[in-house]
This record gives structure tokens, sequence and C-alpha cells, in this order.
């Protein structure tokens, strides 16, 4: 299982120390969360993410290039064609030139949940993404604080790996190892985490995120 840990600010080093899969930095300027200056170096084996919301392709490229992304997370209501664009673009120019040969450039869907899902409306992304996330839809693009009911992945009709967030901290170690052992976990990649595990909107709690680190062996 894969950790994620998302909306980066104040101790980038710090987190980063903790050996996580992935760091995921907000670009969207209304959040709380919003990264601007420089990412800091991190170990190669850490993935660094930037989040998006309805942000143009011309945008997201040139964070890229000027952060060195190793992927995208796309919040917003970006469709499949905006995608399909993103993607030709990634790989001309510029931007092709500062992709890294060994760490594939990743694509994360973003779909929110709550108490039910039209789960057809994946099928047409399957193809131009590489993981889906889920998290708790609410009046604002993440960062609610609250955790759906992961009872409704049951159903999930994909093969695609997907990362569940929404709403984890530490209190949550036990419901996720319950998760785990159900069928609805059958294509979980990751464990997404952001507001659970601060002190402050990009303030890290660096204890709390090693002791569920410890508590879920990842």
């Amino acid at each position: 299982m894969k950790v994620k840990i998302c909306g980066m600010h104040h101790n980038t080093t710090e987190v980063a120390a903790l050996n996580p899969d992935y760091l995921g930095f907000i670009f969207w300027e209304p959040s709380s969360r919003y990264f601007s200056g420089k990412i800091p170096s991190m170990p190669k084996s850490i993935k660094k993410i930037g989040v998006f919301v309805n942000a143009s392709v011309t945008s997201v490229l040139q964070h890229i290039m000027d952060h060195k992304l190793d992927g995208v997370q796309l919040h917003g209501q970006e469709n499949v064609a905006y995608i399909t664009l993103l993607k030709q673009a990634l790989f001309e120019g510029k931007v092709k030139e500062i992709l890294v040969a060994e760490k594939p450039f990743e694509i994360i869907k973003v779909f929110s949940l709550l108490d039910s899902f039209d789960f057809s409306v994946l099928k047409p992304f399957e193809d131009v993404c590489d993981y889906f996330l889920f998290d708790t839809k609410g009046k604002l693009p993440g960062g609610n604080g609250h955790t759906f009911d992961w009872s409704i992945l049951t159903d999930y009709p994909s093969e695609k790996q997907y990362i569940l967030s929404g709403g984890i901290g530490l209190e949550s170690v036990d419901k996720i190892r319950n998760f785990l052992k159900s069928p609805a976990s059958k294509y979980c990649y990751a464990i997404d985490v952001n507001s659970g595990f601060e002190d402050e909107p990009g303030l890290k709690n660096i204890k709390a995120l090693k002791d569920f680190k410890k508590e879920l062996s990842i």
C-alpha cells in the first residue's frame, strides 16, 4: 500500500524525510494550502504531484516544468478531451525534455463521493489517466476533512487502481485495516492524507504521520 501526503507547504523537508511514496503540492490559489515558491530537494523515490483545479493546460505544463513534477492530480471538471490534450503536450518540446525517464509521469483524476455515486462516469477516463482518486464531496475541491462511506466502493466496476482519500487521520487506522480486508479494497493502490495530519493548513504533524505509517506498515 502506497501513501500520499498532500497539501505540502511549510515543513516539506521534514515530511519528505519520512519517505512517503508521493507528496502533493496544491497549485489552486483559493486553497489555504496553496503552494508557492520552490519545492525543496528530496529523495528521488518520492513522486512530486501537482494538484490543479480547472487550470489551463498551458498553466499545468508551466508548473510541471518549473517544479519538475512527476505527475498531476486533476481536482476539477477536467474532461477526457482536456486530459488527452495534456498528455499529448507532455511529450512535446520543452516539457518532454524535463520528464524523468525512469519515473513515468502519472495522471490522477479525482472524483468526489458522498452517499452514492454513478460509477459509469469513470469508464471514459480509464484510458487517459493512471489512477482515480476518491475523496469526499464538499463545498470546495478537497480538504473538507470528512470521510465518505467507503462501502460504496463495493460496487466499483473498474480494474483501474484508485487512491482512497477524504478525512483520513490517525484515528482512521482501524477503519483502514478493516477496509483493506474487504472486497471493496481490491483495487486500492494508495492512501491519501492531508488535513487530518496538520497542526495548521500546510503544516504537517510529523509524529502523527510517523505513527500512521508505523501502524499501517506503509
